[in-house]
């Protein structure tokens, strides 16, 4: 079950990682009860092995408890792909913010260094 076929162009860095997303979801949706929704324990597992860097620039920490009620909007008790997508969007987001506060911190740090020197 190969997803690219002879004719296809070379997969870009964007649909790598599109790719990606939906593999790792696989990896923990296929362990428990439904193999294309995530149960509260597999989203936990998700949680801590494949975002444990980027969650904590999300601002707050929520519990488990808390992230799977927020994603689960029809209130099933599962986490579809659709769903799952919300917490990666987010954490996405937030990281980006964190990173431009970084950079905008080094370089503030610089100029200051910089008007040291004159």
């Amino acid at each position: 079950m190969s997803k690219t076929s002879q004719t296809q162009e070379p997969l870009s860095e964007l649909e790598k990682a599109m790719d990606v997303i939906i593999d790792v979801f696989h990896q923990y949706s296929r362990r428990e009860e439904d193999r294309d929704t995530l149960t509260k324990k597999e989203l936990k597992l998700l949680i801590e092995k494949q975002l444990a860097n980027y969650l904590k620039h999300v601002k707050s920490r929520a519990t488990i408890d808390e992230i799977m009620k927020d994603l689960d909007i029809n209130k099933d008790a599962q986490i579809s792909f659709c769903e799952a997508m919300l917490l990666i969007i987010r954490v996405t987001i937030a990281t980006h913010e964190h990173l431009h506060e970084v950079e905008d911190q080094q370089q503030h740090h610089h100029k200051h260094q910089h008007q040291h020197h004159h």
